[in-house]
């Protein structure tokens, strides 16, 4: 079942025409969220992202798109699924609507759709399996607040993700343009080298993720680690320890492989574990 504007219909019955803004022009946001037990991970953090994004994108938020409302569209979504009791992953897109060109016509509206999905782990763990990326250097990221935004404009994550696939690589590596390490195609990026750890900046044209700000919490707390949120040179990745990718869905990926070099995953371990006693004191 889907949720169309608070309305629960099957999949088939798609209420998304060829109109749609979201389609049309990728105006668009989207939040991907994971559901535990009828409990959304984060739900805060999402809710004041999608919030602030609605805002850069200039669209009149409704009224009564509160923090609590949206959460119970999103549970009613979950229950509908059968998932009320088990582990979902959930999206929720938020459209301008039908209607003009470029600029929105005058009857535009705020409309939204939520899908739910099985997802297999209720808490983070690390998966040990081979995992190799490599840099995505076809096209860049220009730095500025629309990089950062999760809306439906996701090109160089597409055609990354088919590259990646190509090369028999798991993942890419995002580059900006000034040739800074930015991102993965689907999280954020860590650097582990000895006690120092590294995040690319906001101001690199990252993606302001909820588990990147999760860890980064996390790390804080450590007296013993000197937390940087710096630029990444593509140099820097061979002489780290330990590499790893953020993202609400997974929680902590660990990058096994970098061209020529191997890391390890004892870190990430160590953070993984701290992310989920966090959750379960929340």
């Amino acid at each position: 079942m889907v949720n169309f504007n608070g309305k629960l219909v099957e999949a088939t019955d798609s209420k998304l025409t060829s109109e749609n803004r979201g389609y049309k022009y990728g105006d668009a946001l989207f939040e991907t969220l994971k559901v535990v037990n009828s409990k959304i991970f984060f739900w805060e953090d999402h809710y004041f992202r999608l919030m602030a994004s609605m805002r850069i994108m200039r669209m009149d938020i409704p009224m009564n798109f509160t923090m609590e409302f949206l959460e119970e569209e999103i549970l009613k979504t979950v229950e509908a699924n059968g998932l009320s009791n088990s582990v979902a992953r959930v999206r929720l897109n938020v459209d301008r609507g039908e209607g003009g060109k470029y600029l929105p016509g005058e009857d535009a509206s705020i409309n939204y759709n939520i899908v739910a999905e099985t997802h297999p782990n209720p808490f983070y763990t690390i998966d040990d399996a081979f995992y190799e990326v490599d840099l995505y250097k076809d096209y860049y990221m220009a730095p500025g607040l629309l990089s950062g935004l999760k809306s439906n404009n996701k090109a160089i994550q597409v055609i990354g993700s088919i590259y990646a696939k190509e090369n028999d690589l798991n993942n890419c590596l995002v580059l900006n343009t000034n040739k800074s390490v930015i991102e993965a195609l689907n999280g954020n990026l860590f650097l582990v080298k000895g006690d120092r750890i590294k995040t690319p900046p906001l101001e690199d044209g990252c993606l302001k993720g909820i588990m990147r700000q999760q860890v980064l919490e996390v790390l804080r707390k450590d007296v013993n680690l000197i937390v940087e949120e710096a630029s990444i040179s593509p140099f820097e990745l061979q002489k780290a320890d330990e590499l790893f990718i953020t993202n609400v869905i997974v929680g902590i990926q660990p990058i096994s492989k970098y061209r020529k070099k191997d890391y390890g995953s004892e870190f990430a371990k160590s953070v993984i574990t701290k992310i989920n006693a966090k959750l379960r004191l929340a």
